[in-house]
């Protein structure tokens, strides 16, 4: 075997070659199994997609790279689950473009994260995490308690959400900035159509503690607010 792998090295284009079988090999084994997701992965009848305002915090996480360092999966495992909750099933995922799995772990995984802390906790954390863990080496995001929230953009994402299969109607995609502000304003005239168009299940508050405005701190909040609880199926016993 090392004759032939040290023959096959002096041949350039005949390793070249080897790899190349090698590399396709792998990826069919990767690739091949996702053509077949649909019939594999059941979908939660209670799954709901994202709020536009979730969505729009979930879209601010990826942009600061927080899931470089935070996975949200929860892997079988008797430490992880003991420390997490429950794994993290595929049919969780549904809706999610891209999804957010892996195994990067500089800080915890977040896959159970909603409403393990208080709106309070997020917004000091976000702001100055050390003030909350003393020991914590995540950077500081304080300009997103600044930054109103540019909602012009929600219709067209979840426009195009739609047609990867996310079920955002019509009416749904027509609010979405409606429905962002609605999410963060209890009292607001629109509040009976987002419960409507997305169910009582959904938090309805102030998450970033501003009522005068909204913030990407709202929306971020928001969003790690609800991972974990956009369906009850893991939490069903089987």
């Amino acid at each position: 075997m090392l004759r032939l792998h040290y023959n096959l090295e002096r041949v350039s284009m005949g390793l070249v070659a080897a790899i190349i079988v090698a590399a396709s090999i792998g990826g069919l084994v990767e690739i091949a199994p996702l053509f077949t997701i649909d019939e594999t992965v059941e979908v939660p009848a209670d799954l709901r997609p994202h709020t536009p305002l979730e969505l729009a915090g979930r879209e601010i996480y990826i942009r600061e790279g927080c899931y470089a360092c935070h996975s949200q999966m929860i892997r079988s495992l008797a430490d992880e689950i003991d420390r997490y909750g429950h794994y993290s099933l595929a049919s969780e995922s549904a809706y999610d473009h891209p999804m957010l799995w892996g195994s990067k772990r500089t800080g915890p995984d977040l896959a159970r994260v909603g409403e393990k802390y208080s709106d309070v906790w997020h917004a000091a954390h976000l702001v100055n995490p050390r003030a909350v863990v003393p020991a914590s080496i995540m950077p500081a995001y304080p300009w997103l308690a600044a930054t109103p929230l540019n909602i012009s953009t929600l219709s067209a994402q979840l426009a195009t959400l739609a047609r990867l299969g996310v079920p955002y109607s019509p009416e749904r995609i027509a609010n979405a900035a409606a429905d962002a502000l609605a999410q963060a304003r209890p009292d607001s005239a629109d509040g009976a159509g987002f419960v409507a168009r997305y169910g009582d299940r959904v938090a309805v508050r102030p998450f970033g503690g501003d009522l005068a405005r909204l913030t990407e701190m709202d929306a971020v909040i928001a969003y790690l607010q609800s991972l974990g609880r956009l369906t009850t199926a893991p939490y069903v016993p089987q």
